[in-house]
């Protein structure tokens, strides 16, 4: 299948590998900490950068839960049968620890010309054995960073990964940090051929999972993606979902509860914990943890309200990327609908609740957006957007934009986000935004007020500035 996107990310490799074959570094060697979340295409883009390399290369994918002993030998395998130099020399090599694997593979890369090793779901192999960090720190060291060899260490579960870096473990100071984001809504307007609103609706939906999005036909609109989806028990939209919850939260756990509380639209502490906990809220003390691991993993995201004043205590949750939060909110629900071939009961729910969802999954995308549109001209020191919202949620303010966060020392201007197909932002979006403005701790009457609109604003309307699909898309391209 053609490879598409990524060239950012395939660009950052290149750089790394670049200064291996130029010896720009202050060792032979680089490493890399490949990080992002589950099936976001991490292995199939290393897999393209060394095949587009034609270099020697080695990929090692560890197994969860697998014997270290078998692990080990399978490593050995995987070496012998690569195209590395040294690969006949260490083929029936048995090692007794993980410092003799790694050394091995330190025998097998040529000590006069670049090669590139990639060690695949390194969290597993942390878990296997405590001894992996330690022996990847003293064979590189010794061994592996005094030869041209790029090493690109690839791991899911982004709490191990960035452990992995953390002060005081082995392999601290070692490796460039790098994270594979999902598509961003460009390269899904690329993709499937739609305009600017459609194509972000499309990311609401897809995230930019890669495998989800390549089975949207170009030019084929969200309700005929849905139903072609939902016709199929073996989608792509279907099944990531379920695959990448399963690879680290089984059907079984309370974290796979809370998922599904803050997924079907459960905000508050509160309330997740009511939801989750069925017939009996979960406790502090369960919930507390558990959402801290989720947090992170980068599952959840906490959002506070944006300020000059600090208000910890008004927390709010949501599920980080669009995709999960769309197949939390209704394919998981949906799927036996859909394996009984009911389908189409699905995709009336997803219409039924369609605008409204929609209206609140779109906010942190349009967030990121102005984040990558502003500083600008008008607003040179604006380096953070949010949203604002008191305890009882009355009002709400859509955008925040200022200085810094979590507790501002300016606020430079407040929005409002209309996002529907067939009104534009009018008077009376304006005049509730008015209203509410001195809600807002750090504001004054003189406080600039924007829109981000998906179907226009009306004309007169004194904003100091609008956005559409087109002005948020552009974000990215640029």
């Amino acid at each position: 299948m053609e490879f598409r996107g990524r060239a950012a990310d395939l660009e950052l490799l290149r750089g790394q590998l670049r200064q291996v074959t130029e010896g720009g570094g202050g060792t032979r060697g680089r490493a890399v900490i490949m990080t992002g979340r589950r099936r976001v295409g991490k292995s199939r883009l290393v897999q393209e950068f060394c095949d587009r390399t034609r270099l020697p290369y080695v990929v090692f994918q560890a197994t969860r839960g697998r014997n270290p002993v078998a692990e080990r030998a399978d490593f050995i395998g995987m070496l012998g049968e690569s195209a590395l130099p040294g690969a006949e020399l260490v083929a029936g090599v048995q090692p007794g620890d993980w410092n003799q694997a790694l050394r091995t593979l330190a025998l097998a890369v040529p000590d006069d010309a670049p090669s590139i090793a990639v060690i695949d779901e390194v969290p597993w192999l942390v878990e296997q054995d405590r001894e992996f960090e330690g022996a990847l720190q003293t064979v590189w060291d010794r061994h592996l960073s005094a030869k041209p060899v790029l090493l690109i260490l690839v791991g899911s579960d982004l709490s191990v990964m960035e452990a992995l870096q953390s002060y005081g473990r082995p392999f601290f100071g070692r490796a460039a940090k790098m994270t594979v984001r999902p598509l961003h809504p460009a390269d899904v307007a690329v993709m499937t051929g739609l305009d600017a609103a459609d194509a972000i609706d499309a990311f609401l939906i897809t995230g930019g999972f890669p495998e989800v999005v390549k089975a949207w036909q170009p030019g084929m609109d969200r309700v005929g993606y849905l139903r072609a989806s939902l016709a199929d028990p073996l989608s792509a939209l279907l099944m990531a979902g379920e695959l990448s919850l399963l690879g680290e939260f089984p059907e079984t756990s309370h974290s796979r509860a809370i998922l599904s509380a803050v997924g079907s639209g459960e905000r508050t502490f509160t309330a997740i914990a009511t939801e989750a906990g069925g017939a009996t809220p979960l406790a502090s003390g369960t919930l507390s943890p558990l959402l801290s691991t989720l947090v992170d993993k980068r599952v959840v995201a906490i959002e506070s309200p944006l300020s000059t004043k600090p208000d910890t205590k008004n927390k709010r949750y949501r599920i980080t990327d669009p995709y999960l939060r769309f197949w939390l909110a209704f394919l998981d629900r949906g799927i036996p609908l859909v394996e009984r071939g009911r389908g189409e009961l699905v995709l009336a729910s997803i219409e039924r609740s369609w605008t409204s969802w929609r209206g609140r999954a779109v906010e942190p995308v349009i967030r990121e957006a102005l984040l990558r549109l502003l500083p600008d001209d008008r607003w040179p020191e604006t380096g953070a957007i949010g949203g604002w919202w008191n305890r009882q949620n009355n009002p709400e303010i859509d955008l925040v934009g200022a200085d810094r966060d979590p507790v501002a020392r300016y606020v430079h201007f407040l929005g409002s986000i209309k996002w529907l197909e067939n009104a534009p932002f009018g008077r009376h979006e304006y005049e509730s935004l008015v209203r509410d403005m001195l809600a807002v701790p750090g504001t004054d009457p003189k406080t600039p007020l924007v829109a981000v609109s998906r179907c226009g604003v009306t004309d007169g309307l004194p904003l100091a500035a609008c956005w559409g699909p087109a002005d948020l898309l552009g974000a990215w391209q640029s």
